[in-house]
């Protein structure tokens, strides 16, 4: 997910967006926990994608 994106979304949908992202991140958590094939890469890419959507909230918040 590239931030450019974001800035097109509304509100709702990037509540939405962490609601889903955590939810892998929680599936990716559980399956590395039980030693499941998970890629490495795709629990930091998930955190990350957090992490942005987070972070374009708050400038919403802030009134850029």
């Amino acid at each position: 997910m590239d931030f450019d994106d974001l800035k097109s979304k509304t509100v709702s949908e990037l509540y939405k967006i962490i609601e889903e992202r955590r939810k892998e991140q929680l599936n990716l958590r559980i399956r590395v926990k039980t030693m499941q094939d998970v890629r490495s890469s795709r629990v930091k890419e998930v955190r990350r994608d957090i992490a942005r959507v987070l972070t374009r909230l708050q400038q919403i918040r802030a009134g850029e």
